[in-house]
């Protein structure tokens, strides 16, 4: 009876130990870094997020999908349109989101803040983490370029701390039937479009609009990267001496300064928050050919009239010659670990999780783009001639003007693309420009 008893208690633990292994087997398949499934236990993620166009269901969805394929996950939302205001308080009592998702470019500047506190996580081995629930690397799912930015690697040490979220291409809008009514081409250099603009000024349509000087942004970061390579940018916007006087600085400032003499006369009055969709309105109705803007614009301007046959285009810049390249501007949104946040490790998960097949898709059928290839086949409609510009040829931009400590009296943003309305009605020179730009640089290079 003793070896019976005995025999039986050995096989029971034989089950044991095999139903131990299996478990744990089966949570390192689901993507699990964790024994959280095993031992019922139940890890919380904090994430904070700014509330967009896109709303909160995306997000919703994506963390009760990640929640799935990560056994033993709890993902704790705050997502509002005054983010900022409601984590502020919490961070400042050392509570800490794990991941927040929040760009650059807000105003209250909390991102930017962390940056310069040096309050960042390392996120560069998060390029290198297999997507969960997949079989490939996280390097492998980005577009080439997205992760060697100035706001992505804000310190210039090779590392990345800044993760890219949703994008959106930038560059020159224009109404395609009108071109092909009038048997014009889109240019592809400068000199060809200079040609079109006099062909167009015969007929009494000007080349250029914008809707405000605050769209050069993403058009000026394209025109350095055309006039000088992805390394002259990287200088331009790290305040190095002596880059506004080069030669490449001074072709910029010539080309926008001479489109400016083909700019509607009308556009600097309406440049503002109130009449902005006026100016964009010029190209609805064939009264002006191109304009810089985002492909955010389509909606902003739905329900307005068009002229017959109107249909949307779109273009990078074009190369200041012949065979040159030609680029894009990529506005796009990062996502980022707090340097005290409680669970790094499952926040870095998280992260890479975002770049999943299953993620990508829920996002973007709420209208937010990842910069994942091949994302552009799976759109639709204007989306699709929109996202697929890289796919044509055009070169990504990215990257801003470097964060510094403030300095009194100094706004590059407002110093560089807030001149041009007086660069078009000639109330300041383009030399004036150039000197007020220099001066603003020079400044900043100091507060680095």
């Amino acid at each position: 009876m003793k070896k019976m008893v005995t025999l039986a208690l050995a096989v029971i633990m034989a089950f044991t130990l095999a139903a131990c292994g299996s478990s744990n087997g089966n949570a390192e398949k689901n993507g699990s870094t964790n024994s959280n499934a095993s031992t019922g236990k139940v890890r919380t993620l904090k994430f904070a997020a700014l509330e967009t166009a896109y709303g909160k269901t995306a997000w919703e969805e994506v963390a009760a999908a990640f929640e799935k394929t990560v056994p033993g996950v709890k993902v704790e939302m705050t997502i509002e349109k005054n983010i900022e205001d409601v984590i502020g308080p919490t961070m400042k009592s050392g509570e800490f989101p794990d991941v927040i998702h929040l760009a650059v470019g807000q105003p209250k500047g909390l991102t930017e803040t962390f940056v310069k506190d040096n309050n960042m996580t390392d996120l560069t081995d998060v390029l290198s983490m297999t997507v969960p629930g997949e079989e490939v690397a996280v390097s492998e799912k980005i577009i080439p370029g997205f992760t060697d930015t100035t706001i992505t690697n804000p310190y210039n040490d090779g590392k990345t701390y800044l993760m890219p979220m949703f994008y959106s291409p930038t560059g020159l809008f224009y109404n395609e039937g009108l071109l092909e009514q009038k048997g014009w081409e889109v240019p592809k250099t400068w000199d060809e479009m200079w040609a079109l603009g006099d062909k167009a000024k015969a007929e009494g349509i000007a080349l250029f609009a914008y809707p405000t000087t605050g769209y050069f942004d993403s058009f000026f970061y394209a025109m350095l990267n055309a006039v000088g390579g992805p390394d002259f940018f990287t200088k331009a916007m790290s305040y190095s001496e002596g880059i506004w006087q080069s030669a490449e600085a001074t072709q910029a400032f010539d080309i926008i300064t001479k489109l400016a003499s083909y700019t509607e006369k009308t556009v600097p009055a309406n440049g503002n928050k109130d009449n902005f969709t006026k100016n964009q309105q010029l190209i609805l109705d064939n009264k002006a050919i191109f304009m810089p803007n985002g492909t955010w614009v389509v909606n902003e301007m739905a329900n307005a009239p068009r002229a017959e046959g109107f249909k949307w285009g779109f273009t990078a810049l074009p190369a200041v010659a012949d065979g040159g390249d030609r680029y894009s501007y990529t506005f796009f949104e990062q996502i980022w670990v707090p340097a005290k946040a409680e669970n790094p490790d499952l926040a870095k998960q998280f992260i890479a999780y975002l770049y999943s097949d299953e993620a990508a898709a829920i996002f973007a059928n709420a209208g937010a783009v990842q910069p994942i290839a091949g994302m552009s086949g799976k759109l639709e409609g204007d989306n699709k001639l929109f996202y697929s510009i890289y796919d044509n040829g055009a070169k990504a931009a990215m990257g801003a003007f470097a964060t510094t400590v403030p300095v009194e009296g100094v706004n590059i943003s407002d110093t560089v693309f807030g001149s041009i309305d007086s660069i078009v009605t000639g109330a300041k020179t383009e030399q004036e420009w150039v000197d007020s730009i220099t001066k603003a640089s020079d400044a900043l290079r100091n507060a680095k």
